[in-house]
């Protein structure tokens, strides 16, 4: 596996893997190219050979304040660390760009992995559906 960061992203090949990740519509494409490019700090593909198989971006405030968002890997590749990399990749890249904090939100089902394995602390916060 090699982690990849600003690769040129594939719109078709990255909604393919967030679909997977997700469960969402295979057929439907994001524009996600343009999206990253607008809005991320970074982003980051894990690859074997040629094929994504995992993605983190990184989007920030411009200043102390980085989130982790769409952290995906194939599920039939789940539970070999390539998560945990990404994000520890992430984790870096928002260091390095200046960053003193990075944010998660994550499900329930989600707690074992970004507390556990990727070193993340619970802390209070607050959410409006908009």
């Amino acid at each position: 596996m090699e982690l990849v960061p600003r690769f040129p992203v594939d719109d078709r090949e990255l909604s393919a893997l967030h679909a997977r990740a997700f469960g969402g519509d295979p057929a439907a494409v994001r524009p996600w190219a343009q999206r990253l490019e607008r809005h991320a700090l970074t982003w980051i593909g894990a690859f074997d050979g040629s094929r994504l198989t995992g993605f983190v971006q990184v989007c920030w405030d411009g200043g102390a304040h980085a989130f982790i968002l769409d952290t995906a890997v194939d599920p039939d590749l789940q539970g070999r660390g390539i998560g945990t990399a990404l994000v520890r990749a992430a984790a870096a890249a928002a260091r390095d760009a200046g960053c003193e904090w990075l944010h998660v939100d994550f499900e329930p089902h989600l707690e074992h992995f970004y507390l556990d394995q990727c070193g993340f602390r619970t802390t209070p916060a607050g959410l409006i559906a908009l």
